[in-house]
C-alpha cells in the first residue's frame, strides 16, 4: 500500500461525513445539535488536524523536495483550501454557539457554512486524488513512500490518539445510519 492510498481511503470517509452533513442541512426538521457538534469535531480533528496534518507536515514537503512547486502550483492551492476549510469549520462552530439563543438563525448559519465547506472539500478531494496524489505516486521513491506511511501513523497516534480513528469511523457510520 502506498502512503497516498491511506490518504485516498481517508478521503472516502470524509466524503461519507460530508454527505451526512449535507443531508442534515437540507432536512426540513432540525438535526440534534449534539450531532452537529460531533460532525464539527470529526471535521476539525479527523479531516483537518489528522488528515490535512499528514499532507501539510509530510506529503507536501516531500513533493516540494521532488520539484513540485508550492507557490503558484498545486501545493499552494491545496494549502489555501485547507485554510478556507478551517475558516468554514470556525463559522460552523460559531453558529452552533448561538443555537440556544436563536436556533433558526444558528441553523441557517450552520447550513450555509457547512454546505460551502462540503462543496469546497469535494472539489479539493478530487484535485488531490487526481493531480497531487498521482504526482506523489510517480515522483516519490518506494523508500520515501514507506517513510511517509510510517510518518502518517505517527501523526495519527500523536494528534488524535490511539483508537480515535476507529471511533470516528463508528461515529460516521452511526450518523450515516441516522440521517441518510
Amino acid at each position: 500500500m502506498q502512503a497516498t492510498d491511506e490518504l485516498r481511503a481517508e478521503h472516502e470517509g470524509i466524503k461519507v461525513m460530508l454527505g451526512v452533513m449535507e443531508t442534515v442541512c437540507r432536512r426540513a426538521e432540525p438535526a440534534d445539535p449534539a450531532d452537529l457538534h460531533k460532525i464539527v469535531e470529526f471535521l476539525s480533528v479527523f479531516a483537518d488536524r489528522c488528515h490535512h496534518g499528514k499532507e501539510e507536515d509530510l506529503l507536501f514537503p516531500a513533493l516540494e523536495a521532488a520539484g513540485v512547486p508550492r507557490d503558484g502550483g498545486p501545493i499552494g492551492v491545496m494549502l489555501e483550501e485547507h485554510t478556507r476549510g478551517r475558516e468554514l469549520i470556525g463559522a460552523m462552530r460559531d453558529a452552533l454557539s448561538e443555537w440556544d439563543a436563536d436556533p433558526a438563525r444558528a441553523r441557517a448559519g450552520f447550513a450555509s457554512s457547512a454546505l460551502a465547506y462540503a462543496a469546497l472539500l469535494r472539489d479539493h478531494i478530487e484535485k488531490e486524488n487526481t493531480v497531487l496524489f498521482a504526482a506523489a505516486d510517480r515522483l516519490l521513491s518506494p523508500s520515501l513512500d514507506h517513510e511517509l506511511f510510517e510518518g502518517f501513523e505517527g501523526i495519527e497516534r500523536d494528534r488524535i490518539g490511539v483508537g480515535k480513528h476507529e471511533e470516528f469511523h463508528a461515529l460516521m457510520d452511526a450518523l450515516a445510519a441516522k440521517y441518510q
